[in-house]
């Protein structure tokens, strides 16, 4: 998983590595309805670029392409209670995870930073999948 902002170029680096928290998905959507905030899943959104990789990666039919609805795009700050939530809690008991804990709050920790970036922007962002 990982982060698209809106525009060309938003003026800094928006890389994360979203290895673990796309392994741990569903336990990390667990975690984020315990603790009351949205998922993190609730943020995907794909647009033709993406859908293009992704159907370039061996994943999806390339007739969805035609039928996808425009991308939906998030304030940074709608991101950053789900993402700050999950680091509170992951500090707090990193095991809550299982061995990877560390790894997936080390992978919030670089989407906090992105988003707090795009928040103090006013970019907006989604989430985007990668299956390579």
């Amino acid at each position: 998983m990982y982060i698209v902002v809106e525009g060309e170029d938003p003026g800094f680096d928006i890389f994360v590595n979203g290895r673990a928290l796309a392994r741990h998905e569903d336990a990390v959507e667990k975690l984020a309805i315990s603790l009351g905030v949205r998922p993190l899943i609730d943020f995907f959104s794909a647009d033709e670029n993406s859908m293009s990789l992704l159907i370039e990666e061996g994943a999806g039919n390339p007739d969805l392409i035609k039928r996808l609805p425009p991308p939906q795009w998030y304030f940074g700050c709608e991101g950053l209670a789900t993402i700050d939530a999950l680091i509170k809690a992951l500090r707090d008991e990193p095991q809550k995870l299982g061995s990877e804990g560390p790894q997936v709050l080390g992978e919030l920790e670089e989407y906090e930073r992105v988003l707090r970036k795009t928040d103090a922007r006013g970019l907006r962002w989604h989430l985007a999948v990668s299956w390579k």
